[in-house]
């Protein structure tokens, strides 16, 4: 399995790249945010996705660990290919695809090209539902203490969503109302910013 990527940068076509590794090109089919960091002529890297399939082998490309990790969700969902999931991660920002998640928001997230309103409300039910059931125990344990508002709440479901645990997303999603995030999708950009990386 190949999970990440550092190369020249030979080629740039539309959806992807050609990373060339010790004189091997590898066609890389990316997200826009992870196409955009990537400039012809030098040296870039990136984290991966191999599918492998009857008729051939596929690489996908993300700028983060946390496009990645949200890009396996939603592969997990039935009906989402990884073409589809590039897809989406191409049409909205990580922030925004983790809110419409969080606030089963259908209409912004079949606005994404190719993705009609069933598979959206497929999308949120099943990565919603996702969520642990131990997780959302544990955040109920921490509201006895620390009182979560509603949009508060939908970023830390939304965190937990991407990967991240009950405690750490609780944490992101202070520290990103201290620095001044108002809206749930300021508060979701921080925290990922906070954490991720």
């Amino acid at each position: 399995m190949i999970a990440y990527l550092k190369g020249k940068v030979i080629d740039v076509f539309d959806g992807g790249v050609i990373l060339e590794n010790n004189g091997i090109g590898y066609e890389v089919f990316c997200s826009s945010s992870a196409i955009n960091r990537l400039t012809l002529g030098t040296t870039g890297e990136i984290y991966t996705y191999m599918q492998v399939r009857e008729d051939g082998i596929s690489l996908f490309g993300f700028e983060t660990k946390e496009e990645k990790r949200m890009f396996l969700k939603l592969i997990s969902v039935s009906g989402v290919g990884p073409k589809m999931g590039i897809g989406v991660l191409s049409g909205m920002s990580l922030a925004d695809l983790a809110t419409a998640i969080a606030t089963s928001d259908v209409k912004t997230l079949s606005k994404v090209k190719g993705l009609g309103k069933k598979t959206a409300e497929r999308i949120i039910l099943e990565l919603r539902e996702g969520v642990s059931g131990e997780e959302f125990s544990s955040l109920g344990e921490e509201k006895a203490s620390v009182q979560l508002s509603s949009d508060e709440e939908d970023a830390v479901i939304a965190l937990m969503g991407l990967g991240f645990n009950g405690a750490m997303s609780r944490k992101a999603v202070s520290s990103a109302k201290e620095g001044g995030a108002k809206t749930i999708e300021e508060v979701i950009s921080y925290a990922l910013r906070s954490i991720g990386r």
